[in-house]
């Protein structure tokens, strides 16, 4: 016989005030969807139905659209949000007639609050904002049929943008898997941006099209890459220390019918190569060697420098863990489109609340004591004690 799940209880939960803020912020959607809504009998308006997805997401006891329902019917919850019980039925039509758009203007008003949880030496900010792009696939169910990935599957693709000195994520695009990354980057290019990427992301075109929106770019490049060098840059002792095996400014490319990026900087640093297929069903790809190639139209700054900002490329990598598991953003509580992107700015708002509340990137061990606080199995005094500590570790 299976466990009786644990009901949630109105003493549970607290922490409401830390969330204030964002839910006056979220008041401005209230009036979302309601156009047709003639008669004035919607229930469950936007700003609240972003509440409950936001609660779900710091309260571990909440697993599934079903949960969110049985949050919505405390008591507690229904005065802090200002909603009234919502039925499965009005959760399940919210992620259709809420646009997700409407949350990223949310988003760029908090990004705007954030500071910088983590340093380059050697790199000021101010020269352009260090932004690692980087794409990830979700199973989905098989009802999601717009997004088909293989003959017997269906998956969505997050493609994201996150800034590596705050530690947050600030765009989110939903795709089904097959789409390619390169094209919804191009399609979200700004400027004053240094995009940080990995060798899927080694378009030339998509190299140029980043210089042309002035912005710049630090990717890796293929090992095989063709170049002409025009110069060999003369390697410091940090540089060397740094693992740093060449510099050279060249011409990237070799086929003049094709795009040749010109004074192009290269690179080339030691790495530890692991074994193709390390992980239980991995699909491998290219062999790694032994060093890697750092492409970048930056020849402002330090060989040891680029080097450091691509290796802080993996702090997305991190991100998506904890996005996928620890936010649980694996688990979609909606199978169309807009309600899946809903669920995905939101999860980018609990990150930026993450930061803002504790001046710290999200970490597994900052949210679980968050989590802990809002259930009521932690106070207020464990909870600064667990930030100052981890502040103290910096």
């Amino acid at each position: 016989m299976r466990p009786t799940r644990k009901k949630i209880k109105d003493s549970e939960l607290k922490g409401f005030k830390y969330l204030k803020a964002t839910l006056k912020m979220l008041e401005r959607l209230h009036d979302a969807g309601c156009e047709g809504d003639i008669a004035g009998n919607r229930i469950l308006h936007m700003d609240q139905y972003a509440a409950l997805i936001l609660f779900y997401m710091f309260n571990p006891i909440c697993t599934s659209l079903r949960s969110i329902q049985q949050i919505s019917e405390l008591k507690k919850v229904q005065k802090q949000f200002g909603a009234a019980r919502a039925s499965l039925g009005s959760l399940s039509e919210a992620s259709t007639v809420f646009d997700s758009k409407l949350l990223k203007e949310i988003i760029a008003e908090l990004s705007k609050k954030l500071n910088n949880v983590s340093r380059i030496q050697g790199f000021d900010n101010s020269t352009g904002i260090l932004t690692a792009v980087d794409g990830s696939v979700i199973e989905a169910a098989g009802d999601v049929a717009w997004a088909l990935w293989r003959t017997d599957r269906n998956a969505i693709r997050v493609h994201c943008q996150y800034e590596i000195l705050r530690g947050v994520p600030v765009d989110i695009e939903v795709t089904d898997a097959n789409t390619s990354e390169k094209a919804v980057l191009a399609a979200k290019l700004q400027p004053n941006r240094i995009y940080v990427t990995d060798r899927g992301y080694a378009k030339y075109g998509l190299l140029q099209e980043i210089m042309n929106i002035k912005s710049s770019f630090v990717c890796r490049i293929r090992d095989n890459a063709v170049y002409k060098i025009n110069e060999d840059k003369p390697l410091s002792d940090k540089a060397v220390k740094a693992g740093v095996v060449f510099d050279k400014i060249v011409n990237l490319g070799s086929d003049p019918k094709k795009l040749i990026l010109d004074n192009i900087r290269i690179v080339a640093v030691k790495c530890n190569p692991k074994p193709q297929n390390c992980r239980s069903g991995g699909r491998g790809g290219p062999k790694q060697g032994e060093i890697i190639l750092i492409a970048t139209d930056r020849l402002d700054l330090e060989a040891e420098t680029i080097a450091a900002i691509f290796e802080n490329r993996w702090t997305i990598e991190i991100f998506f863990r904890f996005f996928k598991h620890i936010l649980g953003c694996r688990h979609l509580i909606s199978h169309n489109k807009n309600g899946i992107e809903i669920q995905m700015y939101m999860a980018i708002i609990a990150c930026m609340l993450i930061n803002l509340w504790t001046g710290r990137k999200p970490t597994l061990r900052t949210y679980e004591m968050i989590c802990w606080y809002f259930v009521g199995m932690a106070d207020l005094e464990e909870l600064e004690a667990h930030i100052a500590t981890q502040k103290n570790q910096d």
